[in-house]
């Protein structure tokens, strides 16, 4: 399981529960909240119509049928009243008055119920011992979830509790308001949970995200590919990819040389083995002085074969560890073919080959001089050595979108099937058809390591208007 995977369901087991968990407290919690708000505008209505009443008493004009009649009409008034969601369109509040003795004087909604003892009732009881009193009843047995809210003040006559007067508010409109309310909430708290989730993935996207490029870098290194740390700033993730990037280049080291020992060393036996044979002929007696000659030619050639080879394989090692060119100025490509030819006249002339050349006018790069001259050098020396005696080699010199690129075409017996997979592996090399001699093996490679420090390419493949080989070697241009 992915670290960014298992990090979400973490935050889903912790953050889901908890969500429901508030959800479900906020939404118990509404009824209280309503019920207390409910209860507080109570309180005020029954203080006032104490008040009235009171009054009413002190100056004996208290009427209980006169009070009757203005609720009766009062609840038989029709009206609208849009209250948000709800329309309310009656009244529903009840009121009814006790004596001192909690007897019933008068009820707004059962004026046929006087005389009653409600003296127990809570809202009366302690009403009439100075507290304040309130209850909850259900007056409806067939409808147990709604209720009614009762908060009493006292009837004071000439300064002592003469009655008390209660309100009496259903709970329904409040049922109603709270349905609406808990679905708007849970609403809300889905909304909430689904914006939170999905920014929950951003992040983790955000966060993990580095982490995933580390891991992409670490399977690179891996599998062998040569990757670059990727840039992570200045956080933590920097000195462990600096880290990795350390132990990349180490093993990369440790191999690159183990790799060059088993090469040279493989390479090396055979020129080695001709030098000791030579030499062990030459210390026996009565060697014709031909035969001397021919053997000390053989220990000069490989000798020079053996310095050659460690020569190329320095120069490479060299290249192959460069991140860019030492020395990248202007190059004009055909000053570089130019002096190649120059330097291999002689060898041209003696193997009587024709050079033909074509070239635009202006074809320049930018790079390292010495480097693209060894890359054209070996690219038109490879290009002699194949071609027969009397035979003609091309070089084309061209400007491709932004790149220019150079051809070598010869005429020699091209690539054989066998070859064509292995043309740039080291120490690969193929009989000269004059000689039938094999070079270091390590011309082809160099001239790739070079294309590949300048963003360039290489491509050796059989020249498919005619016979020999096409060698084409393509750098960004540096004009325009």
């Amino acid at each position: 399981m992915r670290l960014r995977t298992r990090l979400f369901i973490t935050f889903c087991l912790f953050f889901i529960p908890s969500v429901y968990y508030l959800t479900a407290q906020f939404q118990n919690n509404l009824k209280f909240r309503y019920l207390e708000g409910v209860e507080e505008a109570l309180v005020d209505q029954a203080r006032i119509l104490a008040g009235i009443v009171s009054q009413q008493m002190e100056q004996s004009n208290f009427s209980a049928d006169n009070l009757g009649e203005v609720l009766s009409q009062v609840y038989r008034d029709s009206f609208k009243a849009q209250i948000y969601d709800l329309s309310k369109t009656f009244v529903d509040t009840r009121v009814y008055i006790t004596d001192s003795w909690g007897i019933l004087i008068f009820d707004s909604l059962d004026r046929d119920r006087p005389g009653m003892d409600y003296s127990l009732w809570r809202d009366v009881f302690l009403t009439l011992r100075g507290e304040y009193g309130a209850r909850s009843s259900n007056d409806d047995p067939l409808r147990p979830a709604m209720s009614t809210l009762y908060v009493a003040a006292p009837v004071m006559v000439d300064s002592r509790i003469a009655g008390v007067l209660t309100i009496g508010k259903p709970t329904q409109n409040i049922n109603d308001f709270l349905k609406t309310a808990k679905a708007q909430v849970l609403k809300r708290s889905v909304m909430a949970a689904v914006l939170a989730l999905v920014l929950t993935v951003l992040a983790l996207f955000f966060i993990t995200r580095p982490l995933d490029r580390l891991l992409h870098y670490a399977r690179n290194v891996a599998g062998g590919t040569d990757a670059r740390p990727p840039d992570f700033g200045s956080s933590d993730l920097a000195e462990v990819g600096q880290a990795f990037d350390k132990i990349r280049a180490d093993l990369a080291a440790k191999e690159y040389i183990e790799a060059y020992i088993q090469s040279l060393t493989h390479e090396i036996k055979s020129p080695v083995a001709a030098i000791a044979g030579a030499a062990e002929l030459l210390q026996e007696e009565d060697v014709p002085m031909q035969q001397q000659k021919r053997f000390i030619n053989n220990i000069n050639t490989e000798a020079r074969r053996i310095q050659t080879m460690v020569d190329r394989m320095l120069a490479l090692s060299t290249l192959e560890h460069r991140q860019k060119p030492e020395q990248c100025r202007h190059i004009d490509l055909n000053e570089v073919i130019s002096g190649v030819l120059e330097r291999l006249a002689q060898e041209i002339e003696a193997r009587q080959i024709r050079i033909i050349t074509k070239s635009e006018k202006e074809c320049t790069c930018m790079g390292d001089p010495f480097l693209i001259n060894q890359a054209v050098m070996n690219l038109v020396q490879n290009a002699i050595d194949f071609s027969p005696t009397g035979q003609t080699i091309r070089i084309t010199l061209a400007q491709e979108n932004a790149r220019v690129c150079v051809a070598v075409r010869d005429q020699g017996p091209g690539i054989p099937d066998f070859a064509k997979d292995k043309i740039f592996d080291r120490f690969f090399s193929i009989q000269r058809p004059d000689t039938s001699k094999k070079s270091t093996g390590l011309g082809l490679n160099f001239v790739r390591e070079i294309a590949l420090l300048h963003n360039g390419t290489v491509e050796v493949k059989n020249d498919p208007e005619g016979r020999g080989a096409l060698a084409i070697f393509c750098l960004p241009s540096s004009a325009g």
